[in-house]
């Protein structure tokens, strides 16, 4: 699982992404820039229409992170490519 996370509290954890529908391969890449802050970046073959391509994000983060689909969240940018994702922890 990458540590994808920006920010951890007793809600959940929350991190910002940029995505890029109608790529040629689903696929997540996390860089690192000077200041020490990442960029990640999501790249989904979906279109960006009806939701497919955020649904793809989800899946895709997902399945990197090891967590149930229900449990992500889009909290900001529902309908641009950048986007604030929540992972909702279960307590249990």
């Amino acid at each position: 699982m990458r540590d994808l996370f920006h920010q951890t509290n007793d809600w959940g954890d929350v991190f910002h992404i940029t995505v890029t529908s109608r790529a040629s391969s689903n696929r997540i890449k996390v860089t690192y820039k000077d200041d020490g802050t990442r960029d990640i970046r999501v790249y989904v073959t979906a279109v960006p229409e009806h939701g497919k391509a955020n649904e793809a994000v989800l899946g895709l983060l997902a399945q990197e992170l090891g967590v149930a689909k229900r449990s992500l969240t889009i909290t900001h940018g529902d309908a641009c490519r950048y986007k604030t994702i929540k992972v909702i922890r279960s307590n249990g």
